[in-house]
Order: structure tokens, then C-alpha cells, then sequence
């Protein structure tokens, strides 16, 4: 393999290459949920979202030929859930993480039982972006090969800070998810914002499942998302609803993903599957952290996980 070639020196390359090419999805994942939670709004279903999005962008670009248009499908699924969610979660005494259990059953299901023509068949891949050009080593070359999807991801997360900060949207959805009550008597509709948040976090998290059947490990299986719409949550949490914040621990995290990976590629295979769990590991730690009773949840909005009444 690549990194065996080079080494001890290949554990930093195969890293570096697994932390690029598998923070996307978690980036997308987890922007969406900082959109949706910071209206107020917790959305666990959006694991079924990803699966969702994973399963549409591979089946569309299998049919048609067209990678691209299987990621507008995939955004679109993403709608689509986003909707069915946003409905039930604002509805009386309904709470937030019922709703969004039942939406990963209901997501993943759908994924599952629609995905099972396209498990087989070998679907057209997005196009790469080489950031690796300027070095003669292929190893080099084939670790700083890249996603488009990453890069707009990048370009999202200091855009919806921008948002929140400097928008009147952006400071409506911060309304909404800090004090309802407050938004209401200034006549905001809470229902319609935080509709309009869900759905547009859930498209985020389609493109998500997009990058993931389409780029790496680019193809559909029912074990595609390995939890990942799951440790967003987490990953917000962490990153203190901050969207380049976001961004920051989304590559933490795809760095922790490619440690196993690293390490096999250069022979170790010792501990294989405990250096795999890393991500798990992580995010139980960050909710050890993060839900200690002496540690103050700086940047989460007032409103979070209330229910609808």
C-alpha cells in the first residue's frame, strides 16, 4: 500500500488522507444540526437523514449517469425528512428525542428497504480536486486527493457564522431558539422559522450522505454512516454551536476515523478494532464532559430541548 511504502513516515499520510476525505460527511452532519439547534430544535433523526442522502445521491447517479444530480436528490431527500420532522417536533407536548428516534427508524428503513437494488451495481463518483500536484511522490499525490464537496463545506461553516451573526434571518433563528416567548410577542412565527431551520439542516445532512457514497468510501451499504448523523450531536456539543467550530472538530473527528486505517496500512494490526472505535470513544467522552452538572453549556441556546407546548 501507499503509506507501507514510505514507512513509518506513512501513519501522518494516511491520517492526513483519511481526515480529509472523512470529516466531510461529519462537517455537513453536524452544520446542519447547528442550524437546527439553534432554533431551539434537537434532531436526532439525522442519521436516517444521511442514510437517506447516501442511499438517493448513489441510486441517482447510477441511473443517470450524473454524480452532481445525485447530490441536489440527495439534498432534496434530505428536505423531504426534514419536513416529516419538522412537523411532528413542534406539535403539543411532543418531545424532541422521541420524534427523532422514530425519524432514524423511519429514515434508515426507507434507506434500507430502496437502497437494496443499488448495493451491487458500481455508480459514477464525484470528480477529485488534487491538492498534491506540486509533489513527484503518487503516494503524496493520492493522500491530498480531496472532495468538492469538502471545500464548499469549508467555505459553509465561516458563511453560516456570518449568518447568525450579521443577518436578519440569522438573528431570527437565534431569537427563536433563545427565548420563544420573546419571539413571539415581537410577532415571529416560531413555527415557520424553526420549520425553515430543520428543513435546511436536513439538506445540509443529505449532502452529507452524498459525500459519503459518492466520494469515500463511495459506494451504497446499510452500514454506510457507521453512527456518524449520531455523533453530531456530540460534535455541536463540542464545538459549542459555533459553525466553525463545527468545522474544526468535524476534522478532529475524521482524523480519529483514520487512525485504525493508518495504522493497518502500515502492518500494525494490533488493537485494530479499539484504534477503529476512536470516534465512539471521543464523542463518549466529549458527552462525559460536556454533561458534567459543574460545567456551563456556554453558546447553547435557551430554548434547547424544551417541549412544544
Amino acid at each position: 500500500m501507499a503509506s507501507e511504502a514510505l514507512g513509518w513516515w506513512g501513519i501522518p499520510l494516511a491520517i492526513l488522507a483519511g481526515t480529509l476525505r472523512g470529516s466531510a460527511p461529519f462537517l455537513f452532519v453536524s452544520l446542519g444540526e447547528c442550524l437546527t439547534e439553534k432554533s431551539g430544535k434537537i434532531n436526532l433523526g439525522l442519521e436516517g437523514t444521511l442514510l437517506m442522502g447516501a442511499m438517493s445521491a448513489y441510486a441517482v447517479s447510477y441511473l443517470t449517469g450524473s454524480p452532481w444530480l445525485g447530490v441536489i436528490v440527495a439534498g432534496i431527500a434530505g428536505m423531504f425528512l426534514g419536513l416529516i420532522h419538522g412537523w411532528l417536533s413542534q406539535q403539543p407536548r411532543v418531545n424532541d428525542v422521541a420524534v427523532g428516534i422514530a425519524m432514524i427508524i423511519f429514515g434508515s428503513g426507507l434507506a434500507f428497504f430502496l437502497g437494496k437494488p443499488f448495493i451491487q451495481p458500481s455508480a459514477p463518483q464525484l470528480p477529485v480536486i488534487s491538492l498534491g500536484a506540486w509533489s513527484q511522490m503518487p503516494q503524496v499525490q493520492s493522500a491530498l486527493q480531496i472532495s468538492p464537496l469538502f471545500l464548499a463545506g469549508v467555505a459553509i461553516a465561516p458563511l453560516m457564522q456570518w449568518f447568525f451573526r450579521s443577518t436578519r434571518w440569522g438573528l431570527l433563528v437565534r431569537a427563536v431558539g433563545d427565548s420563544p416567548d420573546a419571539a413571539r410577542a415581537m410577532g415571529i412565527s416560531i413555527f415557520k422559522v424553526r420549520m425553515a431551520s430543520i428543513v435546511a439542516g436536513s439538506f445540509l445532512a443529505g449532502i452529507g450522505g452524498a459525500s459519503l457514497s459518492l466520494f469515500y468510501p463511495g459506494s451504497w451499504s446499510e452500514r454506510i454512516s457507521s453512527g456518524q448523523g449520531l455523533m453530531a450531536v456530540a460534535l455541536v456539543i463540542f464545538a459549542r454551536w459555533s459553525p466553525v467550530q463545527c468545522l474544526y472538530a468535524s476534522l478532529l473527528f475524521g482524523g480519529a476515523q483514520a487512525i485504525g486505517p493508518a495504522l493497518q496500512s502500515v502492518g500494525i494490526d494490533a488493537y485494530y478494532y479499539l484504534f477503529n472505535a476512536s470516534p465512539y470513544i471521543l464523542t463518549l467522552i466529549i458527552m462525559i464532559v460536556t454533561c458534567s452538572p459543574k460545567r456551563t453549556l456556554t453558546g447553547a441556546p435557551g430554548a434547547l430541548g424544551q417541549a412544544q407546548e
